[in-house]
């Protein structure tokens, strides 16, 4: 158990939630809730109400306190930061951890109220809001102190936020509330409207993830998946391949593409110079889906590219972010 005082990195996502010192990631779990309805109580968290998805009774609830990266229920969010940063700091702590905390660019200031709230709540000495990305572009080490442009483009679960960046500060930026999650629905709809059959958002994102692709790719795979036939309601197996995937996702990437052009437009020319030069950071899962570096290529016509750590890179840089604040203050989040 931990007796002194460490500062704790947060990222707060809509899918998972991840916690991190200054030595390396403590904590990666599900940014999800199970709830017994009848006796209002929290039955479990994280991975293990995650299981629990399409396995349980009407009575329990399973829930995402988070929606397209805010909070949506303060209470919840609250229960699960303080049960895991007990988990990470123990429970004899003589001094409370100082956090820094993720957050979507461009959220309302009540929505940034709720987060340092819910963190000051859960037991932080002090709280601090840092922008997604800017946060990323400290976890992979781009060099933003100059006065160049460095653009990163986060691929969450519940949003996708592109900015451009230089002297510690976000010169432009767009956040689309939506993002992985809009990628699975986008796959249930197209399996709904071409097989009738009804799949889960579990065996959506399988799919995605498994023979899912951007682009069409030279090596077609192929999944089979258990079903519910929309009619007779009894179990139907079908087989889907990478190309129908490709296909069920390019509106939902259109929305991507959309938002990541309309940062470049608003950018600097000198700035822009830049990017081209060095190119995009592409981070979060997101960034996993094969081809999404060969499309946003395209898209933007500046070269894409899969940074080494796309998943924890924002737990890692809200971490640096606490030993540089004094650098980034006049940049981040106000509460």
């Amino acid at each position: 158990m931990a007796i002194f005082s460490k500062d704790l990195g947060i990222d707060l996502g809509t899918m998972f939630i991840r916690l991190a010192d200054s030595t390396q990631v403590l904590l990666e779990e599900p940014t999800i809730v199970a709830i017994d309805d009848e006796e209002q109580k929290i039955v479990a968290l994280g991975q293990e109400a995650l299981d629990m998805v399409g396995r349980v009774p009407e009575s329990i609830e399973i829930a995402r306190p988070l929606v397209n990266g805010v909070i949506a229920d303060y209470e919840i969010t609250e229960t699960l930061l303080a049960y895991f940063m007990r988990r990470v700091s123990g429970t004899m702590r003589i001094f409370r951890p100082r956090t820094m905390v993720s957050v979507p660019y461009g959220v309302t200031s009540v929505e940034r109220r709720a987060v340092y709230e819910a963190v000051m709540e859960a037991g932080s000495r002090e709280a601090y809001l840092i922008q997604q990305t800017l946060a990323a572009a400290l976890g992979i080490d781009l060099p933003i102190r100059s006065p160049s442009g460095n653009m990163v483009i986060y691929l969450g679960g519940g949003g996708t936020e592109a900015s451009v960046m230089a002297m510690y500060a976000i010169v432009s930026a767009e956040t689309l509330r939506g993002g992985g999650i809009e990628l699975d629905k986008a796959i249930i709809n197209y399996i709904r409207k071409k097989y009738g059959v009804i799949i889960g958002q579990v065996t959506a994102e399988k799919l995605k993830i498994r023979i899912g692709a951007a682009v069409p790719q030279d090596l077609e795979q192929s999944m089979e998946v258990q079903g519910q036939d929309q009619v007779t309601g009894l179990p139907s197996p079908i087989t889907l391949t990478t190309g129908e995937i490709v296909e069920a996702l390019q509106d939902p990437l259109k929305d991507i593409l959309e938002t990541c052009r309309r940062v470049l437009e608003k950018t600097p020319p000198e700035l822009v110079a830049d990017i081209i030069d060095r190119g995009v950071a592409l981070c979060g899962g997101g960034a996993l889906l094969r081809g999404i570096d060969k499309l946003l290529t395209q898209s933007l016509g500046i070269p894409a590219y899969l940074v080494d750590n796309p998943l924890t890179c924002v737990v890692e840089g809200t971490v640096r972010g606490l030993g540089m604040y004094n650098l980034l203050r006049r940049n981040l989040p106000q509460v």
